[in-house]
């Protein structure tokens, strides 16, 4: 199968939360991986000026969705996600990076990566999700 990253862009755009509010890129696509960014600005921000969680979180379950359901024959649905903060930022860009762990039948495991532009461990995420059809 190809993957484009341009598709896979005209695709997610239709996820207006993420592409639209949080200004999140698509980078990389391919077979079970995707790589997908923001620019943190303040709009990103908590209370005390480091990067909301949510923002992170919004990035790791975004970063799933691509890697799980761009290019399938099948959509994928988050079942169960597990979130652990690492630490803080307060400027420049965040990356997502989802990995496949293992693809079954009917539910599949990744690991998400989020980091900074200097490439330290923002967060790490699991989720499994559900293969349903289309």
């Amino acid at each position: 199968m190809e993957y484009s990253v341009e598709e896979a862009r005209s695709i997610f755009i239709r996820d207006r939360y993420a592409m639209e509010t949080t200004k999140i890129d698509i980078l990389e696509v391919a077979d079970g991986y995707a790589k997908c960014c923001f620019e943190l600005s303040d709009e990103h921000k908590n209370a005390l000026g480091s990067v909301m969680g949510g923002a992170l979180f919004t990035l790791a379950d975004f970063v799933f969705a691509v890697a799980t359901n761009y290019n399938k024959p099948y959509s994928t649905v988050t079942s169960v996600s597990s979130i652990s903060y690492l630490r803080g930022c307060k400027s420049g860009m965040i990356y997502g990076e989802s990995r496949l762990i293992k693809d079954g039948r009917i539910s599949c495991t990744y690991e998400i990566n989020v980091t900074d532009e200097e490439g330290k461990l923002l967060a790490v995420v699991t989720t499994n999700g559900i293969h349903v059809k289309k």
